[in-house]
């Protein structure tokens, strides 16, 4: 089976483990803490504003808490996003507003967001959907001008930029994830960033049962009873430990000739891709930004979507699509009409893009969907 996602992983992640297992500290360490200085300066900010957590939905979670969201209060976000967003708002009690999106980029625009905010927005999430940064700029600054705090779901873009920032701080707070189908693996692990002080010690403590030390051994030379505890709010405990930062390290390391094999696979499916009747390609990325590439998606006739993902998969090629709107969703109880995210969700097919993809593979997925494509058109389905 060609795979839509796929780790990389070989004998430096499993030497760097055994050093791990060596040093006989497992916990949230000195790994975990070079793995934060590393990501912080992989996305250039400082080091005490990012947070290694065990899970980037966890981070989602605490970033709402964070900005102390509750009922009454409207968060805005597209409906083409993960499942985790919208119900870390939905969880305090807020409600999720969801905006539509360009059909083809599948990001929403600044306009798309502005055209839902009420007197009640709180918050603003934004994913960049396949590693594309979207019009995160200008989202940014429709968010500062109205005072309104945005969260950026970066967990597609662990290396988009826009105009040589890194995606993830261009908002108040951001998250990325590095569970086993993502870019930059760790098994489960996320990625938080605070841009404020004040809030980054807070998500620190609440990271960690809302204690104000990590354990009673880091305090023992500096209390007289280490072991009393420090509870100023009530905290989980979502922290990363050594194990997985180390795997993070690793790949970190890795990750430019993971986003350059990933680049060249999406290039030769242009080239190859190019010249079927009937199947729309992704939109370039505008001049000035840099995508992860963690998404290729085509766009076919909504009568033959479905039967080309089967045929696909009866060829050993596994497709989907990402993200199921949101606004369908019954929990969320939302009244949205959102045309472009109803087009877009009815056309739009992923197709494997992994930097473990050989040359075969991709001249495979090719093959099998140009004859798909053209089967089922001349079938009358498009």
């Amino acid at each position: 089976m060609i795979n839509i996602f796929q780790p990389s992983l070989g004998q430096e992640e499993l030497e760097a483990l055994a050093e791990v297992f060596e040093s006989n500290w497992l916990g949230h360490g000195p790994r975990t803490r070079a793995f934060e200085a590393e990501f912080a300066d992989h996305i250039g900010v400082p080091a005490g504003n990012v947070l290694f957590l065990n899970n980037a939905t966890a981070g989602l979670f605490l970033a709402t808490e964070l900005l102390g969201l509750g009922p009454g209060d409207d968060v805005v976000l597209p409906s083409v996003s993960f499942v985790s967003a919208a119900n870390a708002i939905a969880a305090t009690g807020a409600r999720p507003v969801f905006c539509d999106i360009d059909p083809r980029t599948l990001n929403p625009t600044a306009a798309d967001i502005e055209s839902v905010l009420t007197p009640r927005t709180k918050a603003v999430v934004v994913l960049h959907y396949g590693g594309h940064p979207g019009e995160i700029r200008g989202i940014a600054e429709l968010c500062r001008g109205r005072g309104i705090p945005l969260i950026e779901d970066a967990a597609c873009a662990v290396a988009s930029r826009a105009e040589g920032k890194a995606c993830g701080t261009f908002g108040d707070l951001a998250v990325w994830s590095f569970d086993a189908m993502k870019t930059l693996v760790t098994g489960d692990g996320g990625m938080l960033y605070v841009r404020d002080d004040t809030l980054m010690t807070m998500a620190r403590r609440l990271a960690y049962h809302g204690m104000g030390q990590a354990s009673g051994f880091s305090s023992a030379r500096v209390s007289a009873r280490w072991w009393e505890l420090d509870v100023q709010g009530f905290g989980q405990r979502i922290i990363g430990n050594d194990i997985t930062a180390t795997l993070g390290s690793v790949q970190l390391r890795k990750l430019p000739r993971f986003i350059d094999a990933r680049r060249r696979t999406a290039e030769r499916y242009d080239e190859l891709l190019a010249d079927i009747e009937g199947v729309a390609l992704p939109p370039g990325v505008p001049e000035g930004h840099i995508s992860s590439h963690y998404f290729y998606w085509i766009q076919v006739d909504r009568r033959i979507r479905d039967q080309v993902a089967a045929d696909l998969l009866d060829a050993g090629i596994y497709t989907t699509f990402r993200y199921p709107p949101l606004h369908k969703v019954p929990a969320y109880k939302a009244s949205a009409e959102l045309h472009a995210t109803d087009v877009a969700s009815e056309v739009t097919l992923l197709l494997p893009l992994h930097q473990g993809l050989s040359d075969q593979d991709v001249q495979q997925v090719a093959d099998e969907l140009r004859k798909s494509v053209g089967n089922r058109r001349r079938s009358g389905g498009g």
